[in-house]
This record gives structure tokens, sequence and C-alpha cells, in this order.
């Protein structure tokens, strides 16, 4: 079974697609961990990356390319990303496509206790830029409007949860669909 997790920044989609992948052994891969070894590969932030990649519209297009290669010939995988599920649903891949979200202040709240950043200010500044920049490129390259969650299977919002409450209720979901 393909799964595929999507969502925004600190939303869980790393956290539950782990707990996903572990609990129905399946391999896990993450494309926001291809975006980071890509950015560390230019010698920049992810922030810094995320701004480059504004201007160099190759980058975007040759990860997409490299995540949805990746998608199709991997039948049984859980696959987080930000596009993951969109890039299955506009190429004809079957795949379940779970979308998690969460509220700002959830959502930098993870982020903060993930990264122990010394500025809370700057750090909701970076995240609300790098989202901004997103959606733009989204937009632009793809048309999406990533606030579009009409073509996703399940849609959880993770605010008041914990990661196994989510990835259990995912779990369920796939169990429906088997």
């Amino acid at each position: 079974m393909r799964i595929t997790i999507s969502g925004p920044i600190g939303s869980g989609k790393s956290t539950v697609g782990k707990i996903i992948a572990k609990k129905l052994d399946l391999p896990f891969f993450s494309g926001g961990s291809i975006f980071r070894e890509q950015a560390k590969k230019h010698g920049m932030t992810v922030e810094e990356f995320n701004t480059f990649s504004e201007t160099h519209r190759d980058i975007d297009i040759d990860l997409d390319n490299m995540q949805l290669n990746y998608l199709r010939e991997h039948g049984d995988i859980v696959f987080e990303s930000r596009l993951a599920g969109w890039l299955c649903s506009s190429n004809g891949i079957d795949a379940l496509k779970i979308f998690l979200d969460a509220s700002e202040n959830v959502r930098f709240t993870r982020v903060r206790n993930r990264e122990n950043p010394s500025d809370d200010d700057t750090l909701r500044n970076l995240m609300r830029s790098r989202e901004r920049s997103e959606h733009i490129r989204y937009q632009e390259l793809y048309g999406l409007d990533y606030n579009d969650h009409s073509f996703y299977d399940l849609y959880i919002n993770t605010d008041d949860m914990l990661a196994d409450e989510v990835a259990e209720i995912a779990i369920r979901h796939c169990n429906k669909i088997q």
C-alpha cells in the first residue's frame, strides 16, 4: 500500500509517517529530508535554500520529479512530503492521500521544541516566510492552491492529538479501503 502524508511545517508529517510505517511494516521516505540534504549540499540553511529556489525553478522541478519517480517505483511505502498527495493525484498514481493540518500556534510550538531556537519571533517569521514562498512556487509551477484539500482521501487536524492517535486514525482508514 502506498500512503502519502502531506501538510504544512510542524503538522506532524514525519512523526506520524514513521509511526504508520513501523506499524504497517512499510519503508518510510521523507521528501523534507531530501530538501534539507540539498540545502546542505548547496551550503545553505533550509530558509536560504527555499529563497534560492524562488529564482531557480529547476530545483523544485528536479526534486518533485525525483519524488514522482520514487512514488511510481515504490508501491508499498509511507511517503511524506508537502506535495506527495498532489503528485499522486495529478499523475494517476494509486495512493491513500492523507493531509495533516494544525493551527499556526501548535505548529510553531512543535517546531520550536524540535529545533530549540533562541528567538521565537525569528522562528515564527521564518516559518511564515517559508510557507508563503512554497505556496507561491506551487501556484506558479503547477497552478496548485495548497489550501485545496479536495483530492486528499483523509484530512486530519492534529492540534489536540498525539502522533500515535493520528497514526491510528490513518491506519484504521487504510484497513477500511484494503
